[in-house]
């Protein structure tokens, strides 16, 4: 009878055990798992039951949280939605977060442990928790001005402070309202969501960041910058700028755009060339130089190295294993070469800082509720590109691009102004995508600035960098410099 006794204890042992070892394990083995699973009602209405912190720009709120009489307690609203959407980005009950709400999202929900003492204070005095706010380092005039500028054409602009990294602007065209996913009405969300994933003009892509075009002219500032620092030429060396350039190996030639020599009997010196973008001239510079030295430079700029401002920021790529007509294509920024204006702009933003490059960012200050400091930006230094002396004459160069060359639309009265046109071929039969890269004040840089339109813009086949890109440009250091 003590058997049978001692062997039913032992079972009723093993279950409790059982049922002890599961409980505990649910409980704080998988409790993080299980709240962060996104069908998780439960958390998802504790999440949204608090107060989310603000996004600002310039002490106003572009992404906050307002009181509303649902389950949720707390709508996420954009006041100027679709002027900082690729800024923001998106918070939703549906499909999460994006951009800045997704880089301090911790912070913004009030989860981070760098708001653990705030949290116990909120729960000994009865205070309903809530997320710090994260102001941004955009300038809100530039911001506005950009959207102006680009208008209905697609494309990205974005500027940088070359002192310190901070992004003064990132605007990228179309652009799409982050109040619509942020509804709690989930069938619209669920709606808009595939309008916008689904959008030939995609208009969800941060274009600044997270896209790669062909940087064409533009590149050149790289070339130049690798035959600087070689060494083995100056300002003043003069270079083959004849009306075609044979490329070795091929039947093809590579023609600058005038179809004319740059210069009499075809020759060009360095300034020249970059002055009225010879591509004759700088394709034969790429050759001479090799793609070893190109592509150590480009490095140095930033091409691909990892980058976030806090978002990812896609890698700018330059091409690998490439002969020698490859190579002469490459340096004026055709072939396979690609970048995004975050990289192009942190080009113009190197030579403009004595030739160091600092990382960019966006996030300046984050705040608790009492508006205690809890994180404050640091300028970091990115990388030495080139010495300060290559810098200098590579200032006296693109300062004579927009005196005396293709860049002449982005002066600005009273204020010298360096920069770069750059008008890339992408595809057969497609319009040529345009830019314009540049800073100012030439001498005592405060803004430097990328612009990309696509496909030619509202121009079409006639754009070119010059008439196209650098207007936009003009207006949005403008708009930084008269602040």
């Amino acid at each position: 009878m003590n058997a049978p006794i001692r062997r039913l204890g032992l079972v009723l042992a093993a279950m409790f055990c059982a049922l002890l070892v599961a409980a505990t394990t649910i409980q704080f083995v998988q409790a993080q798992s299980l709240n962060e699973r996104p069908g998780n009602r439960r958390t998802l209405l504790a999440t949204y039951g608090k107060q989310r912190g603000s996004i600002l720009v310039d002490g106003k709120a572009v992404a906050q949280s307002v009181p509303v009489d649902d389950d949720y307690k707390y709508l996420r609203t954009y006041p100027q939605g679709k002027l900082y959407a690729s800024v923001t980005g998106y918070y939703s009950i549906v499909y999460g977060t994006s951009g800045i709400e997704n880089s301090y999202n911790d912070l913004l929900s009030g989860s981070s442990d760098k708001l653990f003492y705030r949290r116990i204070v909120d729960m000994v005095t009865g205070q309903s928790q809530k997320g710090a706010s994260v102001e941004l380092t955009i300038n809100p005039k530039a911001q506005q001005v950009a959207a102006d500028a680009m208008g209905s054409q697609r494309g990205a602009v974005i500027a940088l402070d070359p002192r310190s990294g901070a992004i003064l602007t990132m605007y990228s065209s179309p652009s799409y309202d982050p109040n619509s996913l942020a509804s709690h009405n989930l069938s619209s969300v669920m709606k808009t969501w595939q309008q916008l994933t689904t959008a030939q003009s995609n208009p969800m892509l941060n274009r600044s960041i997270n896209e790669l075009y062909p940087p064409g002219s533009t590149f050149k500032l790289i070339t130049s910058a690798a035959a600087l620092s070689s060494g083995k030429y100056t300002t003043q060396s003069e270079l083959n700028g004849a009306a075609r350039l044979p490329l070795p190996g091929t039947s093809i030639s590579l023609p600058n755009d005038n179809g004319e020599a740059c210069g009499p009997d075809g020759k060009t010196t360095l300034q020249h060339a970059l002055t009225i973008s010879c591509n004759t001239a700088f394709g034969s510079l790429g050759m001479d130089l090799g793609q070893d030295a190109l592509r150590n430079q480009a490095s140095k700029f930033g091409f691909a190295q990892p980058v976030t401002v806090p978002m990812n920021v896609t890698p700018s790529v330059y091409p690998t294993g490439m002969d020698k007509a490859q190579t002469a294509m490459s340096a004026i920024g055709q072939f396979d070469v690609r970048a995004t204006p975050l990289q192009m702009a942190m080009v113009a933003a190197g030579i403009a800082n004595n030739g160091k490059v600092m990382t960019p960012y966006l996030g300046q200050t984050v705040r608790d509720a009492n508006l205690n400091t809890i994180q404050s930006a640091d300028p970091k230094l990115f990388s030495t590109a080139v010495t300060p002396q290559v810098a200098k004459d590579l200032t006296t160069m693109m300062i004579s691009v927009v005196d005396e060359g293709t860049g002449r639309k982005a002066r600005i009265d009273g204020v010298k102004v360096a920069g770069k046109t750059g008008t890339a071929e992408t595809a057969p039969n497609k319009n040529a995508d345009v830019w314009f890269v540049g800073f100012a004040p030439a001498q005592n840089p405060t803004v430097a600035v990328a612009v990309l339109v696509e496909d030619g813009g509202t121009a079409g086949q006639e754009a070119l960098g010059g008439t196209v890109a650098a207007p936009i440009a003009k207006r949005v250091m403008e708009a930084v410099l008269q602040q």
